[in-house]
């Protein structure tokens, strides 16, 4: 079974200008990213739009990593309101073969503790994947509570929690339960995941300067936090200015202006505003020094 530690991207997925998946520019991004010693890939999640891409478009996109990445590299992002949808399109994941599946509770129904247990309990009972918890708020309506966590941990498929909940108490628990891989998806938080003992990220500014990133978790991982940190706050700009404006608009911005891949992305997000390009493009002058 794939250990879920150290650097995981949760990836852009590139458009053409005339709005199609770039599939040619989606394979060379992730091909970069494993040549900069990157831990894995995490397909159709928040960052990858997956909202906006049809069952078919996220399977498309899926086959196109696995056909450049080794499987054990690549994670898939699930998301829906509609369990029976949900596990429809877990079965024709599974068909593949991938390191593991990115699960968020249901989003808009708000259900209680026991619905989301019972919920993940579901999907982790007709998976054949390992299952990574995504406890996002802010973007499903719900929060997983610490206790719900716990539970889930208890189920043999459930190895890995993407902690987005901005709970420390919370997380520095289920760190110290040790029963779940803990990464954060938050990425300013990297340095103290990471220092807590936790195993790392699946985060979206590692698209740029990735070995650098991978670094961090490499120098971490060896005890030497003086190095890590130093690298750390020095990304924390860009890190910051990622997110500064809807996420992955500000990425994509970056992207394009590294020839790795248009800025487009699908309505009803909106490109980087102009501020924002000259903001990215300054901060990408100033780490091609380090």
């Amino acid at each position: 079974m794939t250990s879920f530690t150290g650097i995981w991207v949760a990836l852009a997925t590139p458009f053409t200008a005339t709005g199609e998946m770039d599939i040619a520019a989606l394979q060379a991004i992730s091909c970069q990213l494993i040549d900069a010693d990157i831990s894995g890939l995490v397909v159709c999640g928040s960052t990858g739009e997956a909202a906006a891409l049809s069952a078919e478009e996220q399977l498309q996109a899926l086959d196109a990593v696995l056909a450049v990445i080794p499987a054990n590299k690549v994670v898939m992002g699930l998301a829906g309101n509609n369990l029976a949808q949900v596990l429809e399109r877990l079965q024709q994941i599974q068909q593949r073969t991938v390191a593991g599946i990115l699960v968020t509770p249901p989003y808009y129904i708000r259900p209680s503790q026991a619905g989301i247990v019972e919920y993940f309990r579901v999907i982790a009972d007709a998976s054949a994947l390992p299952v990574i918890l995504y406890n996002i708020p802010y973007r499903t309506g719900v929060d997983m509570e610490l206790e719900t966590i716990r539970r889930l941990a208890q189920h043999e498929r459930i190895v890995a929690i993407k902690d987005c909940g901005g709970n420390q108490q919370a997380t520095m628990q289920l760190i110290a339960d040790k029963q779940l891989q803990v990464l954060t998806g938050e990425d300013h938080q990297l340095l103290s995941n990471l220092s807590l003992g936790g195993a790392g990220a699946i985060i979206a500014s590692a698209h740029i300067c990735p070995s650098l990133f991978a670094r961090i978790a490499s120098l971490m991982a060896d005890g030497d936090i003086t190095q890590a940190r130093e690298i750390f706050y020095r990304l924390l700009p860009m890190i910051r200015l990622l997110f500064e404006e809807p996420n992955p608009a500000p990425l994509k911005a970056a992207l394009s202006m590294q020839g790795r891949a248009t800025a487009a992305l699908r309505p009803p997000m909106q490109a980087a505003t102009p501020a924002m390009r000259d903001k990215i493009q300054k901060e990408l002058v100033l780490l091609q020094a380090i």
